[in-house]
């Protein structure tokens, strides 16, 4: 069975304020990807846009206005293209970022997304292995910090790691 990864880019990171998604990128375990740019959304207005964060995406808010789809837009073809995939992502605050494109959207239930970290079989990994996982991912990423580059990444981790099928990607067990 198939999963999809995903990566959110936002306008900062939760310790500068309260931030908003402005890229999502997919990848799939089946080899293909895609990714949104994010208009920001009138409710987004006075929410903190952090030059940390502009330096390493390299995304302006020009380029967002010029070039982002509607919030809307972006929801409804996220939602299209994952399906009803297992979504997984390396970091929690991709499910608050995408809870926060879907509420902008008017939608009554966002794509939820799993934390790596939460996974029982990544917590059974070597750590040796791990940091050879993570050596082969890194040597196919290009850029860091664009949202469809970081997915494909993840689905590159997680075949390294033997993890490459939703089956394998069940919870932890609550300790």
């Amino acid at each position: 069975m198939s999963f999809i990864a995903i990566d959110f880019e936002a306008s900062c990171l939760p310790q500068y304020g309260r931030s908003f998604p402005i890229e999502v990128g997919i990848a799939s375990s089946l080899g293909w990807s895609r990714s949104w740019l994010i208009r920001p959304h009138h409710s987004w207005a006075g929410w903190q846009w952090a030059g940390e964060a502009q330096a390493l995406h390299g995304l302006t808010p020009t380029r967002l206005e010029r070039e982002g789809l509607d919030v809307r837009d972006v929801a409804r073809q996220l939602r299209e293209a994952v399906g009803g995939s297992e979504v997984i992502a390396d970091s929690y605050l991709d499910d608050d970022w995408s809870r926060t494109l879907f509420t902008a959207a008017g939608e009554p239930d966002h794509v939820a997304v799993r934390c790596l970290a939460d996974l029982q079989a990544f917590h059974e990994i070597d750590p040796q292995r791990l940091r050879e996982a993570l050596s082969q991912a890194d040597l196919q990423r290009t850029r860091r910090h664009r949202a469809e580059g970081d997915a494909r990444w993840l689905v590159r981790l997680l075949r390294e790691l033997g993890l490459d099928s939703a089956d394998r990607l069940v919870p932890a067990r609550a300790a």
